[in-house]
């Protein structure tokens, strides 16, 4: 059974490896430590929301919730940075868990909605999509990279 629990530090020993596979997934280098510092800092400073997915009590996969605000809209909002399920827990409904767990939380604190960015490439397009996330075609995202 897959249930869904909202990390603390006392997570972290759970968030870490599942968030260290994220990073090498997207050819990022393993750097322990800093992982480590960064997911506690988000957590300690109250700076995102991560949901951890366990399947039988293991960690299995885990979302990461970045809030943000709209001045047009007068609203805060929410990012999904990061989404990701163990490769041998894939296909057992858990990304869809995870999702509905992030709408939920949406719901529950009054946030506008939640955006989330992936790879033209991603296979799991299709679930966003099928979970009414809806392609934004009226806009570009730009970014610029600091030195």
């Amino acid at each position: 059974m897959v249930t869904i629990k909202q990390g603390t530090e006392k997570e972290i020993d759970d968030i870490l490896p599942l968030f260290n596979a994220y990073r090498l997934f997207y050819g990022q280098p393993l750097q322990g430590m800093e992982a480590l510092h960064f997911v506690k800092n988000r957590i300690t400073k109250k700076e995102s929301v991560i949901f951890i997915a366990y399947l039988n009590n293991t960690p299995t996969g885990f979302t990461q919730l970045y809030p943000t605000f709209s001045s047009v809209s007068l609203k805060a909002t929410l990012i999904l940075n990061d989404l990701y399920v163990d490769e041998a827990y894939r296909n057992k409904g858990i990304a869809k868990k995870l999702l509905n767990t992030a709408k939920t939380y949406c719901d529950s604190y009054d946030y506008k909605g939640i955006a989330l960015e992936t790879a033209t490439d991603n296979p799991a397009q299709y679930l966003y999509e099928k979970m009414g996330w809806k392609k934004d075609v009226h806009s570009f995202h730009y970014f610029w990279q600091a030195k």
